[in-house]
C-alpha cells in the first residue's frame, strides 16, 4: 500500500481538489464534487505514468522510487496510469456531460503528452502549468472564460515548482531559482485580480427580467457577493501563501543544493493549497476555503513520510 501511496504522490493529491473549487468559484458556479474527483483520477493517473516513463532514469537517480525499487512493476504502473485516466474521463462525463469529457480529454491528452514526451524539453514546465490551468477550468462549466485568471494564477505556480523540480538532483542555479520568484509573483498577482477585482455573476433580486432588458444590481444581491471578511480572508491567504512559498525559494539563493530545492517544491506544492483557498474566499466561499485549509496538516504530515514531487 505504501508503495502504491508513493507512486500516486499521495501528499501531493492533496492540492488537487482546490483547482476545480476556485474555477467553479471564479465562475459563480456550485463546487460539485464531480469534477473535483475526475481531476483527481487524473493527476494520480499522471503521477503513476511519470514514474513508468522514468523508470530508467529514476534507477540511477532515484532507485529509492516504487518502480526502481522494485516494489511496484512498470506493467503494474502503467495499467494504474490507463485505468485512472479512463476513470477520470468517465467520471467527468457523469459529472458535467460532453462538455466535461471534452475538457477532461483535453487534461488528460497534456498529462499523457508531458509524461511521455514534453517533460524534459525545454517546453517542460509550460506544459506542466498548462495542466494544472486546465483542471481549474474543469470546474468552470459553461462559464470557462470566467475562470482564466485563477487559471493563469495556479498554472503561473506550477510553472515555478516545475522549473524547481528539474533541480532537485543537481541544485538550482540563480536563473532557476529567479524563474520560480517571478512565478510565484506572478501567480500571487493573477489570483488577486480573479478574487478581488471583481467580475460577480449579478442574480436578479425579482427573478428574471423580461425580454432582454439588463439593469445594474447591487452587491447584496450578487451571486457569490464577498463580504468585507472574505475579502480580508483571501489578502490574508494571499500574504501566508507568498510567505511560504517565496520564503522557501528566495532561501535557496543562500543554500541551493538538492535537499533545499526538494524542501522548496514540498512547500511550493502545498503552497497550492491556500492559493486555491484565496481564490475561493474572495468569491463569497470562506468555509470552502477553510475546508481546502483543513487538509494542508495531512499534506505536511505525508510530506514528511513519503516523496511529494
Amino acid at each position: 500500500m505504501r508503495a502504491l501511496l508513493e507512486l500516486v504522490r499521495a501528499p501531493a493529491a492533496l492540492s488537487v481538489p482546490g483547482d476545480t473549487m476556485a474555477g467553479a468559484a471564479a465562475a459563480g458556479r456550485p463546487a460539485t464534487p464531480g469534477p473535483a474527483v475526475a481531476s483527481l483520477f487524473l493527476y494520480l493517473s499522471g503521477m503513476a505514468l511519470n514514474d513508468w516513463a522514468d523508470r530508467k532514469i529514476d534507477a540511477v537517480e532515484r532507485p529509492e522510487r516504487p518502480i526502481p525499487s522494485g516494489r511496484i512493476t512498470p506493467g503494474r504502473a502503467l495499467g494504474i496510469a490507463v485505468t485512472l485516466t479512463g476513470a477520470g474521463l468517465l467520471t467527468a462525463a457523469l459529472a458535467d456531460g460532453r462538455r466535461g469529457l471534452a475538457r477532461a480529454g483535453l487534461l488528460a491528452g497534456a498529462v499523457w503528452a508531458y509524461d511521455l514526451g514534453l517533460k524534459r524539453t525545454a517546453a517542460g514546465p509550460a506544459a506542466m502549468a498548462a495542466c494544472r490551468a486546465l483542471d481549474v477550468l474543469l470546474g468552470t462549466g459553461e462559464r470557462a472564460g470566467t475562470g482564466g485568471l485563477m487559471a493563469l494564477a495556479i498554472g503561473a505556480h506550477t510553472y515555478g515548482i516545475s522549473l524547481l523540480g528539474r533541480a532537485e538532483v543537481k541544485g538550482a542555479h540563480r536563473g532557476t531559482i529567479n524563474g520560480a520568484l517571478a512565478a510565484s509573483a506572478t501567480a500571487a498577482g493573477l489570483a488577486a485580480l480573479s478574487c478581488l477585482g471583481g467580475g460577480r455573476h449579478p442574480t436578479p433580486p425579482n427573478g428574471p427580467c423580461p425580454g432582454n432588458a439588463t439593469f445594474p444590481v447591487p452587491a447584496s444581491h450578487r451571486a457569490d457577493a464577498p463580504a468585507p471578511h472574505d475579502r480580508a480572508a483571501a489578502v490574508a491567504l494571499l500574504v501566508g501563501y507568498a510567505a511560504v512559498t517565496a520564503g522557501a525559494q528566495a532561501g535557496l539563493r543562500a543554500s541551493p543544493d538538492p535537499d533545499q530545492v526538494r524542501h522548496a517544491v514540498r512547500l511550493g506544492i502545498l503552497g497550492l493549497i491556500p492559493l486555491q483557498a484565496a481564490g475561493v474566499a474572495g468569491r463569497g466561499r470562506l468555509a470552502q476555503a477553510c475546508a481546502l485549509l483543513a487538509a494542508m496538516p495531512a499534506g505536511q504530515w505525508l510530506s514528511a513520510r513519503m516523496a511529494t514531487s
